[in-house]
């Protein structure tokens, strides 16, 4: 086993002289007894907008400070040690900035065996050690926690996790081992694996508790007193810890494996197999029911080593920093300060997608909502929609019971326009047809300001044509959603040569007031993400019907990574949404997109997967897969990935040139949180540039240097 005493981690301290340095700070603390407890408070300095993170600067102060503490409780001048942070943060792990710069494997193992060093000596003290969760505590900050022998945590925190998966990682200091053994391993996939998955969930502290991780929670007003208060009655023996959720022979014996098949199956079935960290993951917990501490923390080392130096973690930090940061500064947005005020929203339409927005919009902007349709009774429709969707939130414990009457309450139905007079923001989620819109907004302009921004959710047709029957065209903006509302991050902000900067502003902010997250396009078929989709269907169709399978089709495009294969995508949009924009996209662009009359029978038919009585998918229809037979020259996968890449990459770099979005970063941003393109993948345009396509389509590569990992 790896003696870490034995590591010169000297070598990475000199490679952060810019580390802002977390340091350990110690006083001693009275507890019953005569007794004496060491409590460590990590802080950088800074205030709660930087959270403390652990550089080898860092950790190796901790280390010497814990060091430091061990011969103090060996003296008999401490009887217990307890860890905490600076106000509102305990820890957020290690700085993704710093992790992207490691230049090889060996810096990249060193890194992962000096977490395990220092975090490590939590449990190596000779007296007991506690950990009091007081705020944020992501990655190695949970990990801290996990190496000690105890843990409380403030009923207030904000957010707990292990987001590594999602970030190309592995829980590499403690995590992946230590975590299934304290709480099992049902309730470790949860965190690892599952929560990272679901757009990088974190939990709370009744999570914290229910799940076994913490001992005790306390209020925010005394967490401090009562913790130490706490851990007084444990080191005297007054109070008995219980873990009800600690793994027993039986879930090692018969639970264990099993629960990691399981897993992998969903895994597979959600993600395919391209991303590689989930599946390193299940792996090293797959491994932790057994053996020692010190063999799981090895094994850890050679993961976290590999992936550290991979294609995947530096294509994770390059799209987790267009999350984090270019999507909280949209390029091409106004000043805010020119946005109106939206006091009352009105959507026209009460189907599921309306109903869907005008639930969004109650819920983000605590506004009176109205909605309208065609007769009464599709309103009365979507308003007890609107209503059930809001008793599910309160049900779900999501929502008190006086919230969920006051969003009730905002709501109203109404089928007289008149009742629109007064709406700053009105949203049009109306049937897919050019006239219909024109009609539907042209008619309503008769009734609401000048001042009031009209909005569309078209997904591809002309914005500029939606408002060619307005008096005040400039006041209209695309506002394309992506389903499901409530989930899908993304909002395509839609900009036509009429739109002005107050709306174009308002728009943004409104975004940026739903929590989610706009990126500004240009008026064109598709904007950004159907557009490239489009080019996606389209050569899924095209191979379809020369001849090759369905299954074929999938399989050629699983590299991508992305969430579900082309048969399920058309599946869930639905046949008919699926050809009409194909048929969209190449009525404008004829020489590039593929229009498939195949498509269309299938529409017609209604049916291309088949599935159970609880939705599950069987497999393909048969009579689906005799409507698209006859086809007499099938490609292989390797030749339809190509051409799709091929495809990708030209029209991608038309977007680009034609000025539909301000930089590569924007698609990639598009297609992260619209399409959910995998963070392991980076992006589109760092993928194309990866495989090839850029150089073979254009002659050159969207990014320089290309963002790729650091090999050896």
């Amino acid at each position: 086993m790896t003696d870490y005493t034995k590591i010169d981690f000297d070598s990475l301290a000199a490679l952060s002289d810019d580390e802002v340095v977390t340091h350990s700070f110690v006083r001693d603390v009275p507890i019953s007894d005569g007794k004496t407890l060491a409590l460590v408070t990590l802080d950088n300095g800074r205030d709660h907008t930087r959270p403390n993170t652990l550089g080898p600067v860092s950790l190796l102060e901790y280390a010497k400070t814990l060091d430091e503490l061990k011969a103090r409780a060996a003296a008999g001048e401490i009887h217990a040690v307890a860890i905490t942070g600076k106000p509102f943060i305990l820890a957020a792990g290690a700085d993704l900035s710093k992790v992207a710069e490691i230049p090889d494997r060996d810096i990249a193992r060193k890194m992962g065996q000096l977490g395990h060093f220092a975090l490590g000596k939590a449990s190596e003290l000779g007296v007991p050690s506690f950990v009091f969760i007081n705020g944020l505590a992501l990655g190695g900050g949970l990990e801290i926690a996990l190496n000690a022998d105890y843990r409380t945590v403030d009923a207030s925190v904000p957010a707990v996790a292990l987001p590594e998966v999602f970030l190309g990682l592995i829980p590499g200091w403690g995590g992946a081992y230590l975590l299934p053994n304290l709480i099992g391993i049902e309730n470790a996939l949860k965190v690892v694996i599952e929560n990272p998955l679901k757009q990088n969930r974190t939990m709370k502290a009744d999570d914290v508790m229910e799940l076994g991780i913490a001992d005790a929670k306390f209020d925010s007003v005394a967490f401090l007193e009562d913790s130490i208060k706490w851990a007084d009655g444990v080191v005297s023996g007054r109070i008995k810890v219980k873990r009800p959720n600690e793994p027993g022979k039986v879930e090692r014996l018969v639970k264990w494996d099993a629960a990691i098949a399981i897993a992998t199956k969903m895994l597979k079935s959600r993600i395919g197999s391209v991303p590689n960290s989930p599946y390193a993951a299940l792996e090293l917990m797959k491994a932790a029911k057994s053996g020692t501490k010190a063999e799981g923390f090895e094994r850890e080392d050679e993961v976290l080593s590999e992936l550290i130096v991979g294609d995947q973690l530096q294509a994770s930090i390059y799209a987790f920093n267009l999350v984090q940061k270019r999507a909280k500064r949209p390029a091409g947005a106004p000043d805010k300060s020119v946005a109106k005020k939206v006091t009352k929203v009105g959507v026209l339409g009460a189907g599921y997608m309306a109903s869907q927005l005008a639930l969004l919009f109650v819920r983000r902007l605590r506004v009176p909502v109205v909605i309208t349709d065609i007769d009464q009774a599709r309103v009365d429709k979507g308003v007890a929609y609107i209503a059930e969707e809001i008793d599910k939130l309160l049900e779900k414990g999501r929502i008190s019971p006086d919230e969920a009457n006051r969003l009730k309450a905002l709501v109203t139905g109404t089928t007289d326009k008149a009742d629109f007079a007064d709406c700053d923001w009105v949203i049009e989620a109306v049937f897919e047809e050019l006239e219909i819109k024109q009609n539907v907004f042209a008619e309503v302009e008769q009734f609401i300001s000048p001042e009031a921004v009209l909005a569309t959710n078209t997904s591809s047709l002309s914005v500029e044509q939606i408002g060619a029957k307005l008096a005040h065209p400039e006041r209209l903006v695309g506002f394309h959603f992506f389903t499901p509302v409530a989930v899908m991050p993304l909002i395509e902000v839609v900009k036509t040569p009429h739109t002005d900067e107050a709306t174009l502003s308002t728009a943004m902010v409104t975004a940026k007031n739903l929590r989610k997250n706009a990126v500004i396009t240009a008026d064109t078929p598709g904007f950004v993400v159907n557009r490239l989709l489009a080019v996606l269907l389209g050569e899924a169709m095209r191979a379809v019907d020369e001849g090759t399978s369905f299954q074929t089709v999938d399989e050629a495009i699983a590299p991508l990574g992305l969430p579900m294969a082309p048969s399920v995508l058309l599946d869930l949009v639905g046949l008919k949404v699926g050809a009409h924009v194909l048929d969209t996209h190449h009525a404008a662009f004829p020489d590039r997109f593929y229009r498939s009359e195949n498509l269309h029978k299938l529409a017609d038919y209604g049916k291309l997967l088949d599935k159970d009585d609880k939705g599950k998918v069987k497999g393909f229809d048969k009579g689906a897969l005799k409507i698209v037979a006859g086809g007499k020259n099938p490609r292989s996968a390797d030749e339809i990935l190509i051409a799709l890449q091929d495809g990708l990459a030209r029209e991608v770099r038309l977007i680009l040139d034609g000025g539909v979005v301000a930089a590569a970063e924007d698609i990639d941003l598009c297609m992260v949180l619209g399409a959910g393109f995998p963070f392991q993948m980076g992006g589109l345009t760092p993928y194309l540039d990866r495989v090839g396509a850029s150089e073979r389509v254009f002659g050159d590569t969207f990014h320089h240097p290309t963002i790729t990992g650091v090999g050896a």
